[in-house]
């Protein structure tokens, strides 16, 4: 399955990106950033792949100042795969 991530460096802003994109109806989840990703710890906004454009121009448009980009993450055979996503 693959998902987009918005990863962030705060906490606090990861968890009002991932209210917003629910205000929105956009299903998503908070979740660890992955450490396959090599940022380090934070949280990212996990969304569906069929979710992702919209979710993207909804993040862009929120302006949040730690927000770090958008990464896709692929799971497969137990192994994740992290690529950037543009």
């Amino acid at each position: 399955m693959t998902y987009m991530l918005a990863v962030f460096r705060s906490r606090s802003q990861a968890i009002d990106c991932n209210r917003k994109l629910s205000c929105a109806g956009i299903k998503c989840s908070l979740v660890n950033t992955p450490k396959e990703a090599h940022i380090g710890c934070g949280l990212s906004v996990k969304v569906d792949a069929n979710q992702a454009e919209r979710a993207k121009k909804l993040v862009l448009a929120a302006r949040f100042t730690t927000f770090y980009g958008f990464l896709s993450m692929t799971s497969a055979g137990g192994t994740t795969f992290i690529s950037p996503m543009r």
